[in-house]
């Protein structure tokens, strides 16, 4: 099967979330489903609260849930969004 970019909303629960924190557990949950983190960047959603965009690639075969429940499991992440999902080629 082939690779899909996958791009997922991450939310903390409050303000005050270590973003770094979340990251480098978000780094280890993926790794057991041999997903490689692309990219990451902050998103101001409003009265302090950052999102965090996470694009990974990741096996086509492989249920998107799977990923999203894995992220859910992070201390401090409130919910998870799948906002693109792209077959990646080359």
């Amino acid at each position: 099967m082939g690779i899909v970019a996958l791009q997922i909303k991450i939310m903390p629960d409050s303000p005050s979330a270590n973003l770094n924190e979340i990251k480098s557990q978000l780094k280890k949950k993926l790794a057991q489903h041999n997903a490689i983190i692309n990219k990451t960047e902050e998103q101001d959603i409003a009265f302090g609260l950052k999102a965090l965009i996470v694009t990974i690639a990741w096996q086509e075969d492989k249920e998107t849930d799977l990923a999203e429940n894995s992220i859910r499991e992070i201390e401090h992440v409130s919910s998870t969004e799948i906002i693109d999902y792209r077959r990646a080629f080359g």
